[in-house]
């Protein structure tokens, strides 16, 4: 788990991106009325970074072309994305928000 920030330094309705290695992609965290939630931070539409986007409820809209992923799952909800975003776990510890990044799974031959 890597630590992210505070809670009380990501308010409700904003989101930070974190870079963790180079080969691990960054991770957009997002702070809703629901909860905390983590995703890629890469638009699977095109390379737009979905922390710059808008938080409506439990979704993200991307900053690029307004295509709306769902938090709790990664998966688009209108067009122009198709593909869904890889999600992560997130937990406060201690006061601290912490994020797991989802094993990358391997392409398949």
């Amino acid at each position: 788990m890597f630590a992210v920030c505070r809670i009380e330094e990501l308010p409700v309705g904003e989101s930070v991106r974190i870079e963790i290695d180079a080969t691990t992609p960054a991770i957009a965290v997002f702070h809703t009325e629901d909860g905390l939630y983590a995703v890629d931070d890469l638009c699977s539409h095109q390379d737009a970074s979905l922390s710059e986007g808008w938080i409506e409820g439990c979704h993200v809209e991307c900053p690029l072309h307004a295509a709306l992923f769902d938090l709790r799952t990664g998966a688009p909800t209108c067009l122009p994305a198709r593909r869904p975003v890889r999600t992560h776990e997130v937990d406060v510890l201690d006061g601290m928000i912490h994020v797991r990044p989802a094993v990358r799974e391997e392409a398949v031959a």
